[in-house]
């Protein structure tokens, strides 16, 4: 089952939401060595684990975390604008319709290929709640063969600037376009999949 929660909405499912940003340290902090804010030892969350932020997350069959990502409205601070502006020479993208997606966590766990259909997953419900809720574009930061990955998925995509190189190797913004036919483009590539969602909001 796929969780649409924001930050107020999701204090009743707290065991799915502690155990994501359990996760989330144990992927971006221990495995990966990211310099960010760990709350009590166990818990990753930083400055835009806020009020206006949506996850999107998927739960295992005990209820407890399995993968996710953040929205976070780009009318709000959020990390393309605050830390990383120098990645979009022409500009950051900011508007009532567009978004941006952070912290793509798939728990290292699983292996490649649960991994994979996890973020199918997160990828498909994204799409589907960018269409029901009038959101026309995502924007983000990846590692750079991340970036050419999701960039040829299928979607109508762009680099908002070139890969710049920064502690961990090249890093570059992006920005998808969500249209009517994103779900048909990206199934092309087999990344779209039927999402079954629970929305609370």
């Amino acid at each position: 089952m796929i969780h649409i929660l924001d930050h107020q909405s999701s204090r009743p499912r707290h065991a799915l939401v502690q155990s994501m940003f359990v996760d989330r340290k144990a992927l971006f902090v221990d495995f990966f060595g990211w310099d960010i804010p760990v709350l009590d030892g166990r818990f990753e969350m930083d400055q835009f684990d806020t009020d206006d932020a949506l996850y999107v997350i998927v739960a295992d069959a005990e209820g407890s975390h399995a993968a996710s990502l953040r929205l976070l409205p780009t009318e709000r601070p959020h990390m393309l604008r605050t830390i990383f502006p120098d990645l979009c020479p022409l500009g950051v993208p900011e508007d009532g319709c567009t978004w941006e997606s952070t912290r793509l966590c798939l728990p290292r766990r699983h292996g490649a290929a649960r991994r994979r259909a996890l973020r199918n997953q997160l990828f498909s419900a994204a799409v589907d709640l960018a269409l029901q809720r009038g959101i026309k574009r995502y924007t983000g930061v990846l590692p750079e063969p991340f970036r050419k990955e999701l960039l040829a998925m299928g979607w109508r995509a762009e680099p908002l600037g070139p890969a710049v190189r920064m502690q961990g190797g090249l890093v570059g913004a992006f920005l998808v376009h969500i249209d009517p036919d994103t779900p048909r483009r990206l199934s092309w590539t087999q990344t779209y999949v039927d999402a079954d969602m629970a929305v609370v909001a």
